[in-house]
């Protein structure tokens, strides 16, 4: 990873590290960042995140067993 943060920001809200905690996302051979606020997006609601993560639309929502 490379250490220049001039274009480190979540992929879903734009927010940058200077402003949340960001984490790094893998998919489909590509790195991204996204925030600890979007990352029950991720999870929960990832068509949510279509447009903006390459392959959303393939990424299936967490089921939780109740």
């Amino acid at each position: 990873m490379s250490n220049s943060t001039a274009a480190v920001r979540c992929v879903n809200c734009g927010s940058s590290e200077q402003e949340v905690p960001l984490v790094v996302l893998r998919y489909a051979g590509e790195s991204q960042w996204i925030c600890s606020g979007c990352l029950p997006v991720l999870i929960h609601r990832p068509e949510q995140l279509i447009g903006k993560l390459a392959g959303a639309e393939n990424i299936r929502p967490t089921q939780h067993e109740h």
